[in-house]
């Protein structure tokens, strides 16, 4: 599967735009959500190829999102891939755990995270 669109989950306003920038700038269609109910809203209208998931926003936190998207049968085989400033050992495994299939810490090393995208192509 070439990876074409994704959909990155954060409630940041400046991460969103940093790393739409960093993606679209490399061909990605972006489409962005700012908690986990936009996000479900995002995935019914269009499924993503790939899903940049942060962890700590209000609601429904991104470990819950990660757990309930790749759980789903519609959308469990698009690969999320956390990324996010909580970086103990402890929460990339929990973060695995919920079905995450990779983890970038946060601030984001773009050359890192274009690999590990390009790793799902």
């Amino acid at each position: 599967m070439t990876i074409q669109k994704i959909l990155l989950v954060d409630d940041s306003k400046t991460e969103l735009h940093h790393l739409t920038d960093i993606l679209t700038k490399r061909g990605y269609a972006v489409r962005s959500a700012e908690n986990g109910e936009d996000a479900m809203r995002r995935l019914g209208e269009e499924k993503p190829d790939l899903i940049l998931m942060d962890v700590v926003m209000p609601g429904q936190n991104g470990f819950q999102l990660t757990r309930a998207i790749t759980r789903d049968p519609r959308f469990a085989d698009v690969p999320v891939i956390m990324c996010t400033s909580k970086g103990l050992e402890t929460d990339k495994v929990w973060g695995m755990r919920q079905g995450a299939r990779d983890y970038v810490v946060k601030p984001v090393d773009t050359e890192l995270l274009l690999g590990k995208i390009k790793n799902f192509d």
